[in-house]
């Protein structure tokens, strides 16, 4: 069904409403006949309760069995999983119904499968099928189906846009009828201070109750009965307040004088009333106020409560436009627009000095406010925006000259100038690639904000390399792909430099490249300068697909954050610019995008953000599109200062925009939350800029800036230290269970950051999850809403196997698969596997002796999990296969600690002893071994902990030993950093990064709780014992730490008394930070 863009708007108000109001039957209907969004939670609810015939029901208003492949996929998963649940109850003559009835109709399509699901209805039991041997129950089938059925809708090009409900404000119905009202009665000719507002069914007017319109208004046949008094949170008298307008600003606008009022016309909240009074669209049809007229939408009718406005005599010269006070017409042009922007940085943060023309960009993908930068001149640069300061520079230069080949060095004897052509960081931000106008690639690895080292080198091209990416082929694999004048793409291997791949088949210079994976298959798009579109797969096949770019414009392609959108961007020859969206099944354009009215000069760059919005630069002004409206949204020029064609770049989250500018000026642009973003570190620059230049002063004239870092970066580290004494200065919540349990011995967040999973000493799990509500409508873990802890309806416990297991003794081990699906589990006996919704035993294997003493899910295969052992060695167990892949020996103790690296491909393991090895993954072999330094004095206890977890950047590593904090790196597998305790402090009990690594959290066996910095492993802040803990007869410290994955200011702790407490900085002006003093909050949040 087509939907125009405001009834679509309408529908999806609606569906808020209608939540809010809680009228479940009619959401779901509404969502089936509206098509507009699937509600992938209920489909779930209905999956897991095993009502089919809903199920079908509802997915049926929004797809078919023949629409494609993936549709045919869901509804044979959902009518196979009907068919043998009836099998399973016995219940053949419905079983043989559902046969004929739902499942014949993919007989065409497979035969063979048909009969062999048809020959089920002659066996006794299901199981004694092969393939339905594991068959459990119907309980576990459908978590399993609802999984995959998940999968499916994800890439059923279907139900693109309809999975994710829009992002709106909360009651956002209301608060148009409550803007609608204010406005109303902004335009009364005698406001009344408390006006009575008895219906939104007509437009709001003041006047005497015992007036003639009043009576008018009683008489109406179309006035119904008064809405719900929980409509509107208008107060007794009716509205939210009246707006005051000053007399002043009614006296500079002679428009807003006595004038006939108006609704806004289009889709509104007024009914019809009597034809006989119509008046023309004023300002604006559609929703709400301010959007521009529709004039294919009729006009609409005025009620006769503006009737007394009709014969009014206007003065002479006054418009026929209704204006704000105070504001022009074009202001109220876009009074609706400038809503719909919020979400886009338009505030000027911060403005960097590059003192060369910037022609590449790009943020950290996890340190959002650190940018990447190269330049016309071959300089690479690396910034923080969030103080301004240059963190990092390179100039161009050939690390091996001797290597390089003949024509590179020919052309560089000819002409030495270089300009850097596409800078990128990988998708971890571990390392970054740069791509230069002459022959040459470099990747850089990124240790810290001022160390970044060489890594790889490569003479890619003849002439200039125009562009490179990385991908992971076979999602396993991390590679870089590149592209240049020589008219090549070619994949190189991103830790030997080794050629993979070379594409050939362009008749002209490739100007870029786009990798992207769909249905589990890798392939490349590429765009040439004569506007040639070409796909390639990673064989020696030549392109699969070749398209032309609208105009022949040499273009860029780019994916929407969720890769589910595709675009391209890019000027021809002539200097037409096009910015289109693409349909990837049928190789077509789906829309083209307006707002390019002048001649481009050079190619114009484009950005996406947030699944929402296309932004480019373009005629000395930054250009936004709403990714489902073809019509400009709005322009920023930034004051004149940005050149003819700015390049352009969004952070991850879309909340910082970087701007090419005049004078060699790079502009941050700024949303609401970027703001907030920077500034942590304000005071912290304010604080680093007065130091540097106080230490510029010092040393003269010569203004050695690596002196300046060297000195400002001593001084940094001995800042004051942030005692937190009291409990007003955090937030905190303590979650307890009717549960017994000892000690919690093992604690983890789950994935989505929205429930906290606890292991205790006698074997039982506890989830706790917080719920969604009108004060948590996300469900996040946090400390202002209390969470539930989930039971079963079934009463059952997530309990380990205890089989010859001795608790006091045991060391109790779980890790959470990537999917949050499920966990595996040991405290002493067997390990098990178990379903996180359901909390039922799948498996369990591994003989109770030796027993696991911790384990770690492959980063790549969930059903590849590590097992150390009590017994010092570490089995490599596939669960699919239900076997031991590999057995690693070479620790002396027990197995306490284990990490793995998918980028390294590595696992690193440490012992009881403190010794720790690195594996690889590929052959399970030993690469290199190392033992913890122990400063003289320090004693290692007989059962100590020596545990290790990598940083976001997958090269760097955390261990954490009773005696010390220490950083390693993974390559070179030597220690970077330690904090070691002091004769004062007790012994840590934990410790782990926080959720992006630029914090550690850890905990003492007196109870304190202490915040390092992850770079350095400074000390910021310290948490006395007493601000949490309540004295006792018997002593109670924290056992464990867990970081919330998504907020990096939040992390929970775990109890000897078996209770878990989170804690949160207090909050500031809508921002957490560390309080006390500002040193704190900055060295807390500002190092990477």
């Amino acid at each position: 069904m087509a939907t125009s863009m405001l009834s679509r708007d309408l529908v999806f108000l609606t569906l808020q409403f209608l939540e809010d109001e809680k009228y479940t039957e009619t959401i779901h209907k509404l969502e089936q006949e509206s098509g507009l969004f699937f509600n992938v939670k209920y489909f779930e609810e209905l999956v897991l309760a095993g009502k089919w015939d809903e199920v079908e029901k509802y997915l049926s208003g929004f797809t078919k069995v023949e629409d494609n492949r993936y549709s045919m996929k869901i509804f044979f998963e959902i009518r196979k999983q009907k068919y043998l649940e009836s099998l399973d109850r016995n219940e053949r003559g419905q079983a043989v119904e559902i046969l004929i009835n739902d499942l014949k109709v993919f007989a065409s399509c497979n035969e063979g499968l048909y009969k062999e699901i048809t020959h089920l209805v002659t066996l006794e039991n299901l199981r004694d099928n092969e393939l339905l041997a594991g068959y459990i129950d119907a309980e576990n089938a459908r978590t399993m189906i609802a999984n995959e059925l998940k999968n499916l809708l994800e890439s059923n090009p279907v139900f693109r846009d309809k999975l994710v409900f829009p992002n709106m404000k909360h009651s956002r119905l209301r608060q148009l009828v409550n803007q609608s009202l204010k406005w109303q009665h902004s335009l009364c000719v005698n406001p009344l201070p408390n006006p009575d507002v008895k219906t939104i069914l007509v437009d709001h007017n003041c006047r005497n109750a015992n007036g003639h319109y009043a009576q008018l208004d009683a008489s109406n046949k179309h006035v119904g009965p008064a809405p719900r008094s929980d409509f509107l949170p208008i107060g007794a008298h009716g509205l939210p307040g009246p707006t005051q307008i000053p007399l002043t600003a009614w006296m500079s606008s002679p428009s807003i004088l006595p004038h006939p009022a108006h609704s806004g016309g289009g889709i509104g909240f007024g009914t019809p009333q009597n034809p006989a009074f119509t008046h023309p669209v004023v300002s604006g049809g559609g929703i709400g106020f301010g959007t521009p007229p529709n004039h294919g939408i009729p006009t609409m009718l005025r009620g006769t409560g503006d009737s007394d406005n009709v014969s009014r005599t206007r003065m002479p010269g006054i418009s026929d436009k209704i204006m704000l006070p105070g504001a022009s017409p074009s202001q109220i042009h876009n009074l609706a627009a400038s809503t719909s922007t919020d979400e886009l940085p338009k505030t000027v943060a911060r403005t960097l000095n590059q003192e060369s023309v910037p022609t590449s960009m790009d943020f950290h993908p996890i340190l959002q406010t650190q940018l990447l930068v190269g330049t016309h001149v071959g300089e690479i640069c690396l910034w923080e925006v969030s103080s301004g300061l240059k963190l990092a520079s390179r100039n161009f230069q050939v690390w091996n000259v001797g290597s390089s080949s003949k024509i590179l060095k020919a052309a560089l004897n000819k002409d030495p100038c270089v300009s850097v052509k596409r800078v990128l960081w990988s998708p971890n931000g571990s390392l970054f690639g740069v791509a230069y106008s002459k022959h040459m690639v470099q990747l850089y690895i990124y240790y810290g904000p001022s160390d970044i080292r060489h890594h790889l080198e490569i003479d890619a091209h003849v002439g200039s390399v125009n562009d490179l990416a990385f991908t992971n082929v076979a999602s396993n694999h991390l590679s870089v792909i590149t592209c240049g004048d020589d008219r090549t793409i070619k994949v190189w291997d991103v830790n030997t430099g080794t050629r993979l791949n070379t594409f050939e088949g362009h008749e002209a210079a490739v100007h870029s490249v786009c990798p992207h994976i769909k249905d589990s298959v890798d392939f490349i798009f590429s765009t040439s300068v004569d506007g040639k579109i070409k796909a390639w797969l990673y064989d020696v096949i030549g392109s699969r697909l070749d398209y032309i770019a609208p105009g022949h414009a040499c273009a860029t392609m780019a994916y929407s954050a969720d890769r589910k959108r595709l675009f391209s961007c890019g000027t021809n020859k002539e200097g037409v610019s096009h910015i289109v969206e693409w349909n990837e099944d049928e190789g077509t354009v789906k829309r083209a995008y307006k707002g390019f009215e002048k001649r481009s000069f050079g190619v114009v760059q484009l950005d996406t953000t947030k699944n929402k919005f296309l932004a480019a630069g373009d005629d000395h002004k930054i250009k936004f599109w709403d990714m489902d409206n073809i019509s400009l949204l709005t322009t920023i020029d930034v004051d004149g200062s940005l050149p003819v064609s700015p390049r352009i770049r969004f952070n991850k989250d879309g909340n910082l925009l970087a701007a090419s500018a005049n004078e060699n000026k790079i502009i941050i642009l700024a949303t609401a939350d970027g703001l907030q973003l920077m500034r942590p570190s304000e005071s912290h620059s304010l604080f680093a800029s007065r130091r540097a230049s106080d230490v510029m002063t010092r040393v003269g004239d010569s203004r050695n800036m690596e002196d300046v870092r060297s000195r400002l970066a001593e001084e940094l580290n001995n800042r004051r230290l942030t005692e937190i004494n009291e409990p007003a200065q955090f937030r905190s919540l303590r979650l307890v269970s009717p549960v017994q349990t000892d000690k919690i011995a093992r604690l983890i967040y789950t994935n989505s950051g929205t429930g906290i999973l606890a292991l205790a000493l006698n074997a039982i799990h506890m989830l706790w999850r917080w719920p969604q509500s009108e004060t948590n409508p996300n469900g996040k873990a946090t400390t202002n809403v209390s969470p539930q802890l989930v039971q079963p309806g079934s009463g059952i416990l997530m309990t380990n196997d205890l089989t010859n297991a001795n608790p006091a003794e045991s060391v109790p081990c779980f890790a959470l698969s990537k999917n949050g699906s499920y966990v595996i589990s040991a405290s002493g006996g067997k390990v098990s596997l178990f379903n996180m919704m359901t909390f039922k035993a799948m498996t369990a294997f591994a003989s109770p002796q030796p027993a696991a003493t911790y384990l770690a899910f492959h980063p790549i295969d969930n059903n590849i999990i590590a097992v150390g052992m009590d017994d010092s060695t570490i089995h490599i167990y596939n669960v699919r296969s239900d076997e031991t892949m590999a057995k690693l020996n070479g620790h002396s103790k027990r197995i306490s600690g284990l990490a793995f690296s998918h980028v390294l491909k590595t696992l690193v393991s440490a012992g009881a002893d403190a010794e720790m090895i690195l594996w690889s993954t590929d052959k399970w072999e030993r690469m290199k071994s190392t033992t913890l330094n122990f400063p003289s004095g320090k004693i290692l206890g007989a059962m100590s902990n020596t545990q290790v977890q990598f940083h976001h950047n997958q090269t760097n590593f955390l261990v954490v030993n009773e005696t010390q904090l220490a950083i390693y790196n993974a390559m070179k597998f030597e220690g970077l950093k330690q904090w070691v305790v002091g004769g004062s402090s007790a012994p840590i009990s934990h410790a782990t990064f926080s959720g992006d690594s630029q914090l550690v959290y850890a905990s003492f066996l007196d109870g304190a709780l202490r915040i390092f910095t992850a770079p350095n492993l400074q000390l910021p802040c310290h948490i006395n014992p007493l601000t949490y803990l309540q004295s006792g007869s018997l002593p109670i410290f924290p056992t464990v730490v867990a970081a919330h994955p998504l907020n990096p200011n939040q992390f929970a702790v775990g109890l000897t008394d078996g209770s878990v407490y989170v804690f949160e900085p207090l909050e500031s002006d809508g921002q957490c930070s560390v309080p006390l003093n500002q040193q704190a909050v900055s060295s807390l949040r500002r190092q990477p």
